[in-house]
């Protein structure tokens, strides 16, 4: 006795309004529907459908059967569809959003790398600093860098990155070191507009939280303009250890107050909400995770 055949036969004649139709859609014969959909209402004991020489309908019994029925065919083919995106080699276009400077000062260098491991994707990577709507958009990923609110997206943490206040040593010799967070309201700051507060920046410090006005003489929306200003002895700037880790560890730029640290981030890769994710999605999502925490200890 094969129930799921019994149950997806009888909706298909449901769906079909008729056992000539459903049986021209599975590529049966009449009969056989027929007898599938008799064997099934003999085994539950009830009638499932109204059969008139013009039209079928559903009973009442069979209209909660139709329903239910449908949420296990519906589960099976899920099911089989998330083993075989296991195990499916990635393919086709893959359409990924990614803020600009990350883009290019981090993820750029790996692109190949990628390619080298999954050949049959077409990467489509677009910067943009704004937070864009993923489904609403046809992204199949984008990365995103911060403090993730719930969402109908699934996210899933790849790294960290620590926001560092710092300046060239040259600016430093010129105007002075700040010595606590208040000094910076007398200080030339690049401010960056994406900041959630963007001329207020916070700090945990030996006395606790810390809340400082700033008072910037330029904002600009990009972070790399920051680090260009910055490395120019033009201010101080906020910005996360991607973005200035090299020219922290090389000399160019100066972490200032390290007593009083900002806020570290989440990088994340965030896609629609699925039963299943498909190949392209996952294999990108374990590449970034790889090699974001291979550079995270670095």
């Amino acid at each position: 006795m094969d129930r799921f055949q019994e149950m997806q036969t009888f909706c298909a004649v449901v769906d079909a309004g008729s056992f000539v139709k459903a049986a021209d859609a599975l590529h049966m014969s009449k009969p056989a529907v027929s007898r599938y959909v008799a064997d099934l209402e003999a085994r539950l004991g009830v009638r499932l459908l109204h059969r008139t020489t013009r039209r079928l309908s559903l009973t009442e019994e069979g209209a909660v059967f139709n329903t239910r029925c449908r949420e296990l065919l519906s589960g099976l083919e899920e099911a089989e569809a998330e083993v075989s995106s296991r195990s499916g080699a990635a393919r086709g276009l893959l359409r990924v959003n990614v803020p600009v400077s990350f883009g290019i000062q981090t993820l750029a260098p790996l692109w190949d790398a990628f390619h080298e491991l999954h050949p049959q994707v077409r990467l489509n990577v677009e910067l943009s600093d704004r937070v864009v709507d993923v489904v609403e958009e046809g992204y199949d990923l984008a990365i995103r860098i911060a403090t993730l609110s719930s969402s109908s997206l699934i996210s899933k943490r790849l790294a960290s990155t620590r926001i560092v206040l710092c300046a060239s040593r040259e600016y430093l010799n010129k105007y002075g070191e700040p010595s606590n967070p208040a000094n910076l309201a007398e200080h030339k700051v690049i401010g960056y507009s994406y900041w959630l507060d963007a001329d207020a920046w916070e700090f945990e410090g030996p006395e606790g939280p810390v809340n400082v006005k700033i008072h910037p003489w330029m904002f600009t929306n990009n972070g790399d303009t920051c680090r260009a200003v910055a490395l120019a002895h033009q201010g101080i700037i906020l910005q996360p250890t991607f973005l200035v880790g090299d020219d922290l560890a090389a000399g160019r730029l100066v972490e200032i107050l390290p007593q009083y640290r900002s806020i570290e981030l989440g990088i994340y890769a965030v896609y629609p909400t699925r039963k299943h994710v498909a190949p392209k999605v996952r294999a990108l999502v374990n590449f970034l995770e790889e090699k974001l925490s291979e550079l995270e200890r670095c």
